[in-house]
């Protein structure tokens, strides 16, 4: 009697089981990446001054990030600020754009990281003290003063690590690789002081 081929579903059964081991194992290889920027305060406020803008964000450098640090590769930090207002007839009109730079050094010889920001520098002690002095910002004058129509204006808000400020060598290998995609994204609308 000739032998009874295998059954369709028997071999797709424990092919399904291969593949879902071997999905399990990829998944349990993967380093898991926690590190995430956490905005903890976004304000748009219109004063007399122009539009004030306040964040605090929180995060720690990746491993890969801090070692780069460690090793003398500058950090750049970038916070961006558009101010738009609605128009129903057509696209939102772009009123202001600004950005503010915050570069990272460790500095070996003394043990200590600084921070530059518009030309104005300050040394820390420890890296937490100097990531804290660039994860904020208080009253940042980001526009003139607007006219007080409720809901008509936003702040398109966003804050990176600028890895295109890196050295050039170091940024080819970096698509893809998480620990270096620190960023964040936050759309408000502009409130009147009183409020």
């Amino acid at each position: 009697m000739p032998a009874r081929p295998a059954r369709p579903s028997a071999a797709i059964g424990w092919f399904g089981r291969l593949a879902g081991l071997l999905l399990w194992l990829l998944l349990v290889s993967l380093p898991i990446h926690a590190e995430t920027v956490e905005l903890v305060r976004l304000e748009a406020l219109r004063s007399d001054q122009g539009v004030l803008l306040s964040f605090e964000s929180r995060f720690q450098l990746p491993p890969a990030v801090e070692d780069a640090l460690q090793k003398g590769v500058a950090l750049h930090f970038v916070a961006e600020a558009e101010l738009m207002r609605t128009r129903w007839y057509w696209r939102d009109q772009q009123v202001s754009s600004v950005s503010r730079n915050w570069r990272l050094t460790y500095q070996p010889l003394t043990f200590s990281y600084r921070v530059n920001q518009g030309g104005l520098s300050q040394s820390y002690r420890s890296l937490g003290e100097a990531l804290r002095s660039v994860q904020r910002a208080s009253d940042w004058h980001i526009a003139e003063p607007v006219p007080d129509e409720e809901g008509r204006y936003y702040v398109a808000f966003s804050y990176k690590l600028d890895a295109n400020q890196l050295p050039r060598p170091l940024q080819i290998g970096l698509s893809g690789q998480p620990d270096w995609s620190l960023q964040i994204a936050r759309t408000i609308h502009v409130t009147s002081e009183s409020h």
